[in-house]
Formats: structure tokens, C-alpha cells, sequence
């Protein structure tokens, strides 16, 4: 038993951990999206295409490698290290010679297809080796995705202080050179396991055609939509609730900014633990529900439940504080949570055996969730009526997709199992 425990650690954990938290420092974005537009002399909304590139093209490699996966987990394991540390470095060589076009590239195009290639890998591993805890497994392994931004952070915000932007794209290729590899020696299936083409490919065609498919997809996209929409927005949400907060009213402008700025700091750390938090909390709970769909569920009242909050405390000073706090880390968790109760609800619908082919078709929802949700969230408060609340026209609209994506889940929970 303490064999089969160290083996699930070593062959399953252990390395999805060492791929997911390098691969989801592609979080850490606003660390340094500033200093390379500053260093480049580009727009920071050119720039930023570099990020939509990136969401996009894991999305899309996700669809496509689901066989790979499948066929050869070692393979793409090797696929996405190769693309992911390429990909990273190339951005600093990009960025040392002033070549914006070759940071699109390498940050979104070549790094983007190690990091979907790379979220997919470990995912069915875990379910073969924690086929009783399949959402505990996966949960904790894409929490290291959701807790990476956490992590990596402040130590690339001390590179670039210490050796400056350029640099810090070297040190840390390196590092994730070495961890990835770890992962990619580590990782195997379990004994006995053999890849039966057979009933381990299935038609991409076959699975489009299942309306349980789309309603999932539906589900899926709108709750990425929706936190990439606030998430987008929060830091400007916060700075102007904050701004207006009566115990602040006789600070001068320095140290106004200086307060904000800290509470900002604070609250964005208490975001990625609720994320990361949500991510083994909520997959989790699946394992103990007779149908899966139950979570997507839970996590769309709940944040129906806090943006409706938010709007009814939003003009009671003392109360508008907590309820967007309330709002913020509540749906970061549902986020989080939409990401790893996923493969274990394609497994209940479609099974275990054409799980990774199915996992990355739904993928490419994040693919286009990452093109829409923030333009979403640019359009809402560029075009707001009332330019001083602006990010209160948000809240709203989210409210609206989320009951959209609360009807579509509960469809699916009617489906029954594809054959």
C-alpha cells in the first residue's frame, strides 16, 4: 500500500505539479506587461495581445493534442517543456532586441502551445492513478497552476530589480527548464495500463455532435468569460471603492496612494489563494456528489448570489467594501473550481478512456474565453452611462452570464452518459 501511495506521488503528482506550476506563471502577465511596452516603446494595449495570444493558442493546442495525450504521455510531456522554456526565453531575446513581433510569437504563439499541451498532460494520469479521488487528484494539481501566480510573483518582481527584465526571462527558463524535465522523467502511467487505440481515439466530429458537449462548453466558457472579466477589472474596481472610503478622507494624495496600493497587494494574494483554494475544494466535493454538473451549479448561484449582493450594498459606504471583497475572492474560487471539476465531469459523461481528447476539445472555451473576457469588461466600462461608477456596469452583465451558464449546466446534469 505505502508503495502504491509513493508511486501515485512520484508518477502522477509530484510531476503534474512540477508542469502546472511553471506553466502558470502565464498569470503573472501584469508583473511585467508595463516594462515591456516601456522597453519596446509600444502601446500597453499592443502589447497585450502578446497574453491574448498566449490564452488563445492553449486553448487551441488543447484541442489538437487530446490523441498525443492519449498515444504518449511521455511525448507530450517532452512537447510541452520544448514549446513552454522556448518559449519563455525567446520573449526575453525578443525584448532584448526590441522586436514586438517576436514577443507575439514566442510568448503567444510557441509558448502558448507548450502551455496547453502542458495543462492537458497530467490530467487523465491523475484519474488513472486516483481512480477513487479523481477530483481531489486533478484539483490539487491545477491548484499549482492557480497558486503559480502566487509563487512566482515577487520573485520575478526581485529578478528585474536585481537583474532587470531581460534577465529575469533567462533565470527563470532555466529553473522551468529543470522542473519540467523533472516532471518529464517522472511521469508515467500506471502498470498495466495499455493505450488500446481502439477505444482510446474517438472522432472530434463524434464528440461535436453531442449536445451534452456543447452545453458543457457553454458552462465552461461562460465561467471563464466572467472571471477573466472581473478579474481584469479588479485592481481599478478596488482603487476606486477604496478612493472613496470615508476612513481615508484626510490623507493627501501620497499617502492615499501608498494605502490603496498596499490593500490592492493584499487583497490580489488573497485572490490567488481563494483560486487555488476553489481548485481542490470544489473538485473535490464532486467526488462525493452522485452527479458532477451539481458543482458547476454551486459555483454559478454563488456568484449570482455575491454580484447581486455587491449591486444591493454598492451605495452603503461601510458595506461596499466587504460585499466586492465578498465578490472577488468568492468568484476566483469558482474560477478555479470550473477548471478542475472539469475533467472529471467529461469522464462522467464521455468516460475515462477518450477523457484527454475530450478535456482539450472543451479547452478551446478558455482559447476564446481568453479573447472575449476582458474586451467584455473594456467595452462595458468604456461605454458605461455613468463614467463615475463605471465598474458598477460590469457587475450586472456578469450577473446575466452567469444565469446563462446556470440554465445550460443544469441541461447537462439532465443528459445521460454518451456511449
Amino acid at each position: 500500500m505505502a508503495r502504491l501511495a509513493a508511486n501515485r506521488w512520484t508518477s502522477a503528482i509530484i510531476p503534474a505539479l512540477l508542469i502546472h506550476i511553471p506553466i502558470g506563471t502565464v498569470y503573472c502577465w501584469s508583473v511585467f506587461k508595463q516594462l515591456i511596452a516601456d522597453q519596446l516603446n509600444a502601446s500597453p494595449s499592443s502589447v497585450e495581445w502578446a497574453f491574448s495570444l498566449a490564452i488563445f493558442f492553449l486553448g487551441m493546442s488543447a484541442a489538437f493534442a487530446g490523441p498525443m495525450v492519449e498515444k504518449n504521455i511521455k511525448q507530450s510531456a517532452l512537447v510541452s517543456m520544448i514549446c513552454f522554456v522556448v518559449g519563455f526565453a525567446g520573449t526575453g531575446v525578443s525584448i532584448a532586441l526590441h522586436f514586438l513581433p517576436g514577443v507575439f510569437i514566442c510568448y503567444g504563439a510557441i509558448m502558448g502551445i507548450g502551455l496547453g499541451v502542458g495543462y492537458l498532460t497530467p490530467v487523465k494520469n491523475l484519474m488513472l492513478w486516483f481512480a477513487d479521488n479523481k477530483g481531489l487528484a486533478t484539483g490539487i494539481a491545477v491548484a499549482g497552476f492557480g497558486l503559480a501566480k502566487a509563487i512566482a510573483s515577487p520573485i520575478m518582481e526581485w529578478l528585474i530589480g536585481t537583474i532587470g527584465l531581460v534577465g529575469m526571462f533567462y533565470v527563470l527558463a532555466a529553473v522551468y527548464a529543470v522542473m519540467m524535465l523533472g516532471g518529464f522523467l517522472l511521469i508515467r502511467r500506471p502498470a498495466g495500463w495499455v493505450y488500446d487505440p481502439a477505444v482510446s481515439h474517438v472522432s472530434r466530429r463524434t464528440i461535436m455532435t453531442k449536445p451534452v458537449f456543447w452545453g458543457i462548453w457553454i458552462a465552461f466558457y461562460l465561467n471563464i468569460t466572467c472571471g477573466l472579466a472581473l478579474i481584469s477589472q479588479e485592481k481599478d474596481i478596488l482603487h476606486d471603492v477604496l478612493q472613496s472610503f470615508p476612513q481615508y478622507a484626510g490623507l493627501n494624495q501620497s499617502e492615499l496612494a501608498a494605502a490603496i496600493a498596499g490593500i490592492i497587494g493584499l487583497v490580489l494574494a488573497v485572490d490567488a489563494v481563494f483560486n487555488a483554494a476553489g481548485r481542490i475544494g470544489f473538485s473535490t466535493i464532486s467526488d462525493h456528489l452522485k452527479r458532477r454538473e451539481s458543482v458547476y451549479q454551486i459555483i454559478f448561484v454563488m456568484s449570482i448570489a455575491v454580484c447581486v449582493l455587491q449591486v444591493a450594498l454598492n451605495s452603503i459606504d461601510n458595506a461596499v467594501l466587504w460585499a466586492v471583497l465578498a465578490m472577488l475572492f468568492l468568484i476566483n474560487a469558482g474560477y478555479g473550481g470550473g477548471f478542475s471539476t472539469l475533467p472529471v465531469l467529461l469522464d462522467q459523461h464521455f468516460g475515462t478512456k477518450t477523457v484527454s481528447t475530450t478535456h482539450g476539445l472543451t479547452l478551446s472555451a478558455w482559447a476564446f474565453a481568453g479573447l472575449s473576457g476582458n474586451q467584455l469588461a473594456s467595452f462595458v466600462v468604456t461605454h458605461a452611462p455613468d463614467q463615475a461608477h463605471r465598474y458598477a456596469a460590469l457587475i450586472p452583465v456578469i450577473t446575466a452570464l452567469y444565469v446563462v451558464a446556470l440554465v445550460s449546466a443544469t441541461l447537462v446534469k439532465r443528459a445521460r452518459r454518451q456511449s
